[in-house]
């Protein structure tokens, strides 16, 4: 299954990512789409910034029963008919079939993304298999008890892990799967994927995914 769910996972730039599973269209962060865009059943928003929690494009994928799955500081920059729902770090719920558990994302060596924002990253199971999207982040301590096939990992540095921290990350969640982001568009260069894959080659199988916005 997690060949299944990897073959349906698209990358949309930055840290954005549309997933087809369990006849769900699933969307992370979607951010400067482009093109025609599949409506949406569940959007999940890591945090407010610009980039990440981006009301126009969201308005591109917003249908009759979609729910968007965020924090409270992202919400009240939504619109008030949409469907809505705020989590905290270390809450849990059920979205149908699919279970949300939000995770802390936060800097430690840096003032973007302070721990007291409570600014999430996601694991979601989908049909058995458990996908964390890390968020904007540092290598944080809480990182030792996540548990997930699938990583979605920043990379970038400035704002949130280097190639290098973010080794540390992914051999701490050990899961099958791990996926660069947030490289090569808004910060980063094209460069910091390969450096994290090589740099965790032997651990951690890593795939590099080419965006689609």
């Amino acid at each position: 299954m997690i060949e299944q769910i990897l073959k349906n996972l698209v990358w949309l730039g930055h840290d954005g990512f549309c997933l087809s599973a369990a006849g769900k269209i699933i969307y992370f962060d979607p951010f400067r789409l482009s093109g025609v865009a599949k409506p949406a059943d569940i959007i999940f928003v890591t945090h407010e910034h610009y980039d990440h929690c981006s009301p126009d494009d969201i308005a591109k994928l917003v249908k009759a029963g979609t729910v968007i799955i965020t924090e409270p500081m992202s919400a009240a920059k939504l619109k008030n008919d949409w469907e809505v729902q705020s989590m905290r770090p270390g809450e849990h719920r059920q979205i149908g079939d699919i279970g949300v558990t939000a995770v802390p994302a936060y800097n430690t060596n840096k003032k973007f993304h302070p721990k007291e924002n409570n600014w999430l990253g996601f694991v979601i199971e989908i049909a058995g298999v458990k996908i964390y999207h890390a968020g904007d982040t540092d290598y944080i301590p809480e990182m030792k008890d996540i548990d997930a096939d699938i990583a979605l990992l920043p990379v970038s540095g400035t704002y949130v892990m280097t190639a290098q921290e973010a080794v540390s990350a992914a051999t701490d969640i050990n899961p099958q799967v791990a996926i660069p982001m947030h490289y090569g568009s808004l910060v980063g260069t094209p460069a910091d994927g390969p450096e994290f894959m090589h740099a965790v080659a032997g651990q951690v199988r890593v795939e590099l995914l080419t965006a689609h916005p």
